[in-house]
């Protein structure tokens, strides 16, 4: 049954190191998904074929990791798969990387994994499994369990901390409890990894887990939270209005969002979620209004918050155009509660942004973990089925050569005119020459 799974490149690789006398087994995360009846992402091969050999075998390898017997395989198809000779590491001295290896047998190569339902060995010919560390009993227990020592496991590389909460949110598995405790003991230790390998678990965290909310709780149980997102981790304990957010903290509601986002949600959504009110720790006070009721306050946190969330995933390292995403959704998301008091002109730009999907979004599940009071976002959702028929952000009529046709002399004003006249023809004006018509007479 599992076989049927199997795309045609890992087969044929695992077919042709085989008819040549070489063991070959998939391995690892495929393995694990297989079992659990989930699509596996990545295809991995073990075998006892040295590297040059593997090289020899098929006409398209790319060296990746040659030093750690890693070779990337081209199939027939043209698909990539990682093929790995069996090794045994020696100590890592950078919590990163081993500082020799040695080529071994299949049990020495799956003592030196990270976590027992991440090293079994599977043949999609025979069904067989060879399992050396327990890991079938552990994925029928639902256990994230580190092999051997975890605190040597982890001192080996310090992201297999993240990939611990990666594994049990997204599998929705438990973290065994001694595994747990060398995570929390040695969760300072994930800040002499790069930001890259950092960010890209992150992100997979947020949009694979299916409970987002509960990962980012683990995270903080962990101690991995606060280190690497203590923005976040200040969240904890600051009040908000009850009649705003009967909720809670502004911790427990953004975990509420979280765990509300939809299956499989966009990394930009899933980002503007967690981010949406890292500016309210640093702006909460507790004011006096002008009735002399007293309540909390967080004056200016979008702005505040979205300048935050692109220094945040600059320490990232997130691609720039994510991060100049986000922060406009950050930056404008409490304007969007406007919508229905905004001209036709500032509805439609609203609305036709690129990113007023995500904004949207943002919007509903802010309700939904909080007051729960949707009349916006229904506004908004007609709004946006009435405007479907037409361009919501139709070509300007009026353009820069017609200001100088009028005799307006290229300059700074010249943003402003064009607006106004774009801003009147979103509003209804109903053609270019009683846009042209409105704008006032070029200086003299």
């Amino acid at each position: 049954m599992m076989s049927s799974l199997i795309p045609a490149a890992p087969l044929e690789i695992l077919g042709t190191l085989r008819a040549n006398g070489h063991e070959a087994w998939l391995v690892g995360g495929c393995v694990r998904d297989l079992l659990l009846g989930r699509e596996p992402k990545d295809w991995d091969i073990a075998t006892d074929a040295l590297p040059d050999r593997i090289e020899s075998l098929f006409p398209k390898t790319l060296a990746i990791g040659k030093a750690f017997g890693i070779i990337a395989v081209a199939a027939d198809d043209g698909t990539m798969v990682e093929v790995a000779t069996f090794r045994a590491d020696s100590p890592y001295a950078d919590g990163r990387h081993p500082g020799a290896v040695a080529f071994t047998d299949a049990r020495e190569d799956a003592l030196r994994r990270d976590f027992t339902v991440n090293a079994l060995f599977f043949d999609p010919a025979t069904g067989e499994i060879r399992d050396f560390v327990g890991g079938q009993a552990d994925l029928q227990a639902r256990l994230i369990r580190a092999i051997g020592d975890p605190e040597v496991r982890f001192a080996e590389d310090h992201l297999r901390l993240l990939r611990a909460v990666r594994f049990s949110a997204v599998l929705g598995f438990a973290i065994e409890p001694a595994t747990f405790a060398a995570v929390h003991k040695l969760a300072p230790q994930i800040r002499r990894i790069s930001a890259e390998r950092i960010r890209d678990e992150l992100f997979r965290l947020l949009t694979e887990a299916p409970k987002a909310g509960e990962a980012l709780q683990l995270l903080r149980d962990a101690g991995l939270l606060k280190e690497i997102l203590p923005e976040i981790d200040t969240m904890v304990g600051v009040e908000q209005p009850p009649e705003f957010h009967p909720e809670g903290d502004v911790f427990t509601h953004t975990k509420l969002m979280l765990d509300a986002l939809p299956p499989k949600p966009s990394l930009r959504l899933a980002l503007s979620v967690l981010l949406h009110d890292v500016g309210k720790p640093p702006t909460a006070q507790f004011a006096t209004l002008p009735d002399g009721t007293q309540r909390w306050r967080f004056e200016n946190h979008a702005a505040i918050g979205a300048e935050m969330a692109r220094a945040i995933l600059a320490r990232l390292r997130a691609p720039n155009a994510l991060i100049d995403d986000v922060g406009a959704i950050i930056a404008g998301h409490m304007r969007v509660a406007d919508a229905p008091k905004m001209r036709e002109a500032k509805l439609r730009r609203l609305i036709g942004a690129p990113t007023f999907g995500d904004e949207l979004e943002l919007h509903r599940l802010d309700c939904v973990s909080s007051h729960a009071l949707l009349d916006v976002y229904d506004f908004l959702k007609s709004k946006q089925a009435a405007f479907a028929a037409e361009p919501v952000l139709p070509p300007p009529l009026v353009t820069g050569r017609d200001l100088i046709a009028l005799g307006h002399v290229p300059g700074p004003h010249f943003a402003k005119l064009l607006q106004d006249a774009y801003d009147r023809q979103l509003e209804g004006v109903p053609d270019k020459s009683a846009l042209l018509a409105a704008l006032p007479p070029p200086p003299r």
